[in-house]
């Protein structure tokens, strides 16, 4: 199984937002990213879409979601402020059910989701980073998630 695990695009600045966090959206570069990410992976076989609930992730799969046919689902573990653990729980749970899956996460949820993976089964040719936009493929090798490869927030 491959995993694309992406930190949501540009949304602006958190400070400037005056509304419930969950519900900033996307920045016109995010947007521009969100439809690079698209161009990159609609022809991974990815055949489920999940992000957290906040506004700014969901917007990050929607270029892909209509490009694959798909609705983008969304899962509590992947929301700002959750651990790791959960975002891996449901990983596994995809990994039982579909060959490949994207999910979209926060800039909490990802590094603790890798450094787990570092501590115990993946290795990791570059170093921990998860800059806005950018995608880790976690690869699944029958028995764990084995590897683990950056690709970086697209050039726009």
């Amino acid at each position: 199984m491959r995993l694309y695990v992406i930190r949501h695009s540009a949304a602006g600045n958190r400070s400037a937002w005056d509304k419930p966090d969950d519900l900033r959206p996307l920045s016109h570069k995010g947007r521009r990213q969100a439809d690079a990410i698209a161009d990159m992976l609609a022809s991974a076989g990815i055949d489920r879409l999940v992000s957290s609930p906040s506004v700014r992730c969901v917007q990050s799969l929607e270029p892909l979601a209509q490009r694959l046919g798909q609705q983008v689902e969304i899962d509590e573990r992947l929301a700002e402020g959750h651990d790791g653990e959960g975002a891996l729980d449901l990983a596994e749970e995809l990994r039982k059910k579909v060959d490949v899956a994207a999910l979209c996460s926060h800039g909490d949820v990802i590094p603790d989701m890798l450094r787990i993976l570092k501590a115990t089964t993946a290795r990791f040719k570059e170093p921990l980073l998860w800059p806005k936009a950018s995608t880790w493929v976690l690869t699944w090798d029958g028995g764990t998630w084995s590897k683990a490869r950056y690709i970086p927030p697209p050039e726009l």
